[in-house]
């Protein structure tokens, strides 16, 4: 294993790269909590972003990649090792396809698809975070996700760039390759859209971007929802036979149900809450911390579990822990 010293000299030598000893990781997670990163790398040309991966691995150190922070739980503690971003952001066009690197804000991808007359993003507005979190994650709302839109995706494992079709990103709901092998880091998208008119794309954006931010007020400290939907088919039979069918939209029962039953709403532990007017949506109300985030998100596990027999699956991530 590589000491600390060793590997810190090491990354500062690599060109383009941002080394910054005991970074506070709270400063990169839109929850505003977390402890600090030993060694902070943030790498903005796929160049750096693969040297610093190799010198991690090699390093023998814990080590984390992540990307806008968005639905990350950090530790009060921190990270005791290396936290690797990639935050190259160019996007370019090409007649119906757009080739995005993997710290683009989402948010810009979809306002440039819309203001290119491009089809196929225009729902997933307001979304915040990276496009390699979104890609990740297989982010999505209001019936479409990233997923179809992908040609093709860019990786590295920190040894070399490799290309992955659709297929082989094997995406499934709020899922993809990717989240299994941790390891790895995604570089760039290349995104395929349909045409659309730019008036009616940009009156549907401006719609959903209104709902969002009611319901999600830009500068709350959330990760937006926190649990994945559940498929109805996949329910006991006791539970469907509870659920409302006008909840069921694309096979899929909102997580939010299942958590308004169990009596979780308004739920406070510190400043960690539980929407009043939203089950499925915690946010830091001031100084919270990572620990009472986690009791508030187990609480919440707990009642369902109690309450329907089944527990409920955080689309967050967590780091430190």
């Amino acid at each position: 294993m590589t000491e600390a010293p060793a590997v810190r000299q090491q990354l500062a030598a690599i060109p383009d790269l941002r080394v910054v000893d005991d970074e506070p990781l709270a400063r990169h997670t839109r929850f505003g909590i977390g402890g600090a990163a030993k060694i902070f790398c943030d790498a903005t040309d796929v160049g750096s972003c693969v040297a610093a991966l190799k010198a991690m691995k090699e390093s023998g150190l814990p080590h984390v990649v992540i990307g806008g922070g968005t639905n990350l739980i950090v530790a009060d503690s921190g990270f005791a090792g290396i936290v690797l971003r990639y935050s190259g952001k160019k996007i370019n066009q090409a007649g119906l396809r757009l080739s995005a690197e993997a710290g683009a804000y989402l948010q810009v991808v979809v306002d440039l698809s819309v203001s290119l007359g491009l089809s196929g993003m225009q729902t997933m507005t307001g979304i915040p975070g990276y496009l390699g979190g979104a890609l990740y994650g297989n982010a999505g709302a209001y019936g479409q996700s990233i997923q179809e839109r992908v040609e093709s995706v860019l990786a590295t494992d920190g040894e070399d760039v490799l290309s992955f079709t659709n297929a082989e990103c094997e995406f499934q709901y709020r899922d993809s390759w990717f989240k299994s092998h941790k390891e790895w880091l995604i570089l760039s998208a290349t995104l395929q859209f349909g045409m659309g008119e730019v008036v009616e794309l940009q009156k549907a954006s401006r719609e959903i971007r209104e709902i969002r931010n009611k319901k999600y007020p830009p500068t709350m400290k959330c990760a937006g929802s926190i649990f994945k939907n559940l498929f109805f088919a996949n329910l006991p039979p006791h539970v469907q036979a509870e659920v409302p069918q006008k909840l069921v939209r694309e096979g899929k029962v909102p997580s939010a149900w299942f958590l308004e039953q169990a009596g979780v709403m308004g739920m406070r532990v510190g400043d960690i809450q539980v929407a009043t007017y939203h089950a499925n949506l915690i946010y830091n109300d001031g100084a919270g911390t990572a620990a009472d985030l986690v009791t508030v998100v187990k609480e919440c596990k707990k009642r369902v579990a109690d309450r329907f027999g089944f527990e409920l699956e955080e689309e967050v991530q967590y780091v430190g822990f």
